[in-house]
């Protein structure tokens, strides 16, 4: 009886603890929802706002997101009777002790911070890190930057050598120039050429009047004259453009009667006679 006494006298003192313990859970529990909430609700912001850059996007939303983690947690660690103040000078420390033993890594974040702040590149962008890779800006991440390669190839660059590398940004302007060299014979009418592939260009419906289109001798080959078509199109549609000029040259050429340039030897007998 005395047991039993004691243990119902000790009820309400459980009862608290329980409730303490399932209060505690459930900020955590919600806490973490909130946050996970709160990053696919940024990130639908920025698909649906034409005003937001995509670059940003990931960095911002994971910092987000682990800034409410870290809120819930420290309360959480509160209402289990943990001193913060002293965790948090700790965590100080922690972190001071840390930066310094991954100061690559650190070095990765801050050239991330002035990838986004001066944006050389930019999501869906087609850049090439020179002597590193080259492809579509996929994401610019905390310590990495993820390239989607023309073959499907996935290439993760580190921050640091995005930042610390020349870059060629083919997507930035909303146009580029194009040369294309075509050969013709040396006994072929080198006019009659000029004047056809001069027609080809300005009629194409992707090729830009302004700057106008040119046609003209670039170099003289052993058995070839090379002509440079030079004109300027969208950069969305460079590489169409591109591969469409070159299949149609040749073909206008022979339709006008033109040769395909073949390399020529002259070959010589002397009687020794």
């Amino acid at each position: 009886m005395e047991q039993l006494q004691s243990f119902w006298a000790s009820m309400p003192d459980m009862r608290g603890a329980a409730v303490h313990l399932v209060v505690t859970l459930l900020i955590l529990v919600i806490g973490w929802m909130v946050s996970n909430l709160l990053g696919r609700w940024m990130r639908h912001v920025a698909d649906r706002s034409s005003r937001i850059d995509p670059t940003i996007v990931p960095m911002v939303r994971t910092v987000t997101v682990w800034a409410v983690r870290i809120v819930v947690l420290l309360a959480v660690l509160a209402r289990l009777g943990v001193q913060t103040a002293s965790l948090v000078a700790m965590l100080g420390a922690s972190a001071l002790a840390i930066g310094l033993a991954l100061q690559g890594t650190l070095q990765n974040f801050a050239a991330g911070i002035m990838l986004l702040i001066l944006r050389p590149i930019r999501a869906g962008e087609y850049v090439s890190v020179e002597g590193k890779g080259d492809g579509v800006v996929d994401e610019i991440g905390l310590f990495m930057t993820r390239l989607v390669c023309i073959d499907g190839l996935h290439l993760l660059l580190p921050n640091s050598l995005v930042w610390g590398s020349p870059i060629v940004n083919y997507s930035r302007n909303k146009t580029r120039r194009m040369d294309i060299l075509i050969g013709v014979r040396h006994d072929d009418d080198l006019d009659a050429a000029l004047a056809i592939l001069q027609q080809l260009i300005d009629q194409h419906p992707d090729v830009l009047q302004d700057p106008l289109p040119q046609v003209m001798v670039m170099e003289y080959r052993e058995s070839t004259i090379m002509i440079n078509l030079r004109l300027w199109t969208l950069s969305d549609l460079f590489w169409d453009v591109r591969f469409d000029l070159q299949r149609k040259a040749p073909q206008v050429l022979r339709e006008a009667g033109l040769r395909s340039p073949i390399p020529l030897r002259e070959v010589r007998t002397i009687d020794a006679a």
